[in-house]
Parts: structure tokens; C-alpha cells; sequence
């Protein structure tokens, strides 16, 4: 299994970069074969999680739940666009190992997956977080009730931004030296960057503001007994904290390499430049696993539904048994002319 020899894919915002004057300089050989080892294994098994859990999450809504609701349909597009978010890691793992092998047209393709994925599961968790904040704190509201048509206008509003924004970064991806997947120049680097810190900021500010007002109302005398719940938004926030602030302070902290600048020291900007890269490759793991956290802390902790999954896995079970015993009573059998009894062919 070849790793990339000296490159340095570290992954910002497309999701890798490569800076080929600096870098004939300063090996990374130990970042890479670091990420050539861990990051294909990592997410091998965030990729197997969501797909289980966000297809379950389809087949739970379409099977029990009202799609019109726009709770449902936030929801709904929040599992597919983690699957999109999913689709593209096997890529970016396979990168890891073999540098970008698959040609300009797959290194675009990826890249808007990625973004598309990206990007609209940033909007979701705004919109969703902000409609949960109002479910709460004025549960009369008519956003709270909305379903139908309006529900239809808020996806396709939330489809056709990320997919602008997404298009972006398809063209101005390009594959360099025959495999490196990145950006054309520093400029779209950047640019990449700072939109995904500028998303990330209003999703902090807006997740904070809401979750925090939320715990207060719940803290009430009369919504003591909602302790749970408490428990629940407590840990969503703490592992969205823990998810995406490092990974975004690291992707900031790079952004400084490409702006122009004089050294007096190669080898200190090397080593410092190498513990960056291997922060990204730790916090990567975490910012991206969101996806397959999501289902659970978005879906499977409600009530409604738990209910419904453990219905569609009742309902699995009588199917089985219905099966298993239509076979028995379809084994042949050979009738007594005289007493009429029935014998089966197998015990």
C-alpha cells in the first residue's frame, strides 16, 4: 500500500492543499504516512455508521412521519445531506494512501460532493436549531405548525445556496502534478478556508444563543421534571464544541501560510508547519464523524422516533417469523388415503 510521498494533504477546504516550492523543502513524510494509516481506518467506520444510521433515518420517516411537517423535512434533508457528506470520505481516505489518482473531472466531483454535503448540513443545523429554539420558547408560533408549501420553498432554498456555494469549489479545483486533488492557487485556498470558519461562527453564535435560552426555559420550576432533555442539549452542544473548534482553529491557523511573508528561521516554520498538519489530521476525525452522529442526537433520542424504530423492528421480526413458518407449511407432504393425516417430508 503506497502512501503519498511528499505531499502535504492536509485537509482545509478542498479538502487538501499542497505548497510544492515549501514543501521540496520541508519533508513531510511522517505526516502522511501518520494519515495514511489512521484516516482510512477512521473513516472506513464513520462511513459504515452513517450510512446505517442516516438511511434508517429515510426509511423511518417515509414509513411513520408526515414528510409536509417542516420538522420532517428539515430532518429528512439533514440525512441526505450527510449521506452526500459520506459519500465523498472514501475519496479523500483513498488520497491518503495513493495520492489523487482518479483524474481532474473525479478530483471536481469529489470536492463538490464534499462541499455540498458540507455546506448544507451547516444551514440545517442553523435552521433546525433556530425552529427548535421557537418550538420552545413560543410553541403558538405558526413557523412551529408550518407544513406544505413552505416546507418545499425551505429545501429548495437550502439546496440551491449550498449548491452555488458548492460550485465554486468545483471550479476552481484542479489536480496538480498528476496527483495532487486541490485548489488552483492560494487564493480559492483561502477563500475555502475562511467561508468554512465564517460557517462555522454562525453556527456556534446561533447554536449557543438558542441551546442556551432553551436550557433557561427548561430550568423553570413548572420543567423540572425535563431533566433529560437538559442532559440531551447539554451533551449536543458539548460534542459539537468538541467536533468543531479545533478542526476550525487549526484550518485558521494554516490560512496564515498562504498569505506573503519572510521567515528568519526554515526550520522552525517547518516543524511548526508539521504540527499543524498533524492537529488537522486528529481533528478531522473528530469535526467529520458528525455525520454519522447526527441521526442519533437529531433523531433516534426522540420519543416519537424511538417509537416508530421500535415498530419497524417488531414489524421486521413478525415478517421473519411469517417467512420461517410459510417455508415449514410449504414443505410437501404426503396424505394417508385411509386416515387422511398429514406428514411432512422433514421433521
Amino acid at each position: 500500500m503506497d502512501s503519498v510521498d511528499t505531499a502535504s494533504t492536509s485537509l482545509d477546504s478542498t479538502p487538501y492543499t499542497y505548497d510544492y516550492d515549501y514543501d521540496e523543502l520541508c519533508n513531510k513524510t511522517g505526516v502522511i504516512q501518520f494519515g495514511a494509516i489512521f484516516t482510512p481506518v477512521f473513516f472506513s467506520i464513520v462511513v459504515i455508521l452513517s450510512i446505517f444510521g442516516n438511511i434508517l433515518v429515510l426509511v423511518v420517516l417515509v414509513k411513520f412521519e408526515n414528510l409536509k411537517s417542516l420538522t420532517n423535512t428539515f430532518i429528512l434533508n439533514l440525512a441526505v445531506s450527510d449521506l452526500f457528506f459520506t459519500a465523498s470520505l472514501p475519496f479523500w481516505a483513498y488520497y491518503n494512501m495513493h495520492g489523487w489518482t482518479l483524474g481532474e473531472h473525479a478530483c471536481k466531483i469529489v470536492n463538490f460532493i464534499f462541499c455540498l454535503g458540507f455546506y448544507s448540513s451547516g444551514i440545517l443545523l442553523i435552521l433546525m436549531t433556530a425552529h427548535r429554539y421557537i418550538a420552545v420558547i413560543n410553541p403558538l408560533s405558526d413557523i412551529v405548525s408550518t407544513t406544505g408549501y413552505y416546507s418545499i420553498v425551505a429545501s429548495a432554498v437550502i439546496w440551491v445556496v449550498s449548491i452555488l456555494v458548492s460550485s465554486l469549489a468545483f471550479a476552481a479545483s484542479k489536480v496538480a502534478e498528476s496527483k495532487y486533488c486541490v485548489y488552483a492557487d492560494s487564493f480559492w485556498s483561502l477563500w475555502g478556508i475562511y467561508q468554512q470558519n465564517i460557517l462555522f461562527i454562525i453556527t456556534s453564535v446561533v447554536f449557543m444563543f438558542c441551546y442556551t435560552h432553551i436550557m433557561c426555559r427548561l430550568l423553570h420550576p413548572v420543567q423540572r421534571r425535563r431533566n433529560k432533555t437538559l442532559k440531551l442539549i447539554f451533551i449536543l452542544m458539548v460534542v459539537f464544541l468538541i467536533g468543531w473548534v479545533p478542526y476550525n482553529l487549526v484550518i485558521f491557523l494554516q490560512s496564515f501560510s498562504y498569505w506573503p511573508r519572510e521567515s528568519d528561521s526554515l526550520a522552525e516554520d517547518c516543524q511548526y508547519s508539521k504540527n499543524l498538519d498533524y492537529a488537522l489530521e486528529i481533528t478531522r476525525l473528530f469535526a467529520f464523524s458528525q455525520c454519522c452522529l447526527n441521526p442519533v442526537f437529531y433523531v433516534f433520542v426522540g420519543v416519537k422516533f424511538k417509537t416508530h424504530l421500535k415498530k419497524m423492528l417488531k414489524s421486521l421480526g413478525r415478517k421473519k417469523n411469517n417467512n420461517s413458518f410459510r417455508k415449514r407449511q410449504s414443505r410437501p407432504t404426503i396424505t394417508s388415503v385411509t386416515s387422511g393425516e398429514e406428514f411432512s417430508e422433514a421433521p
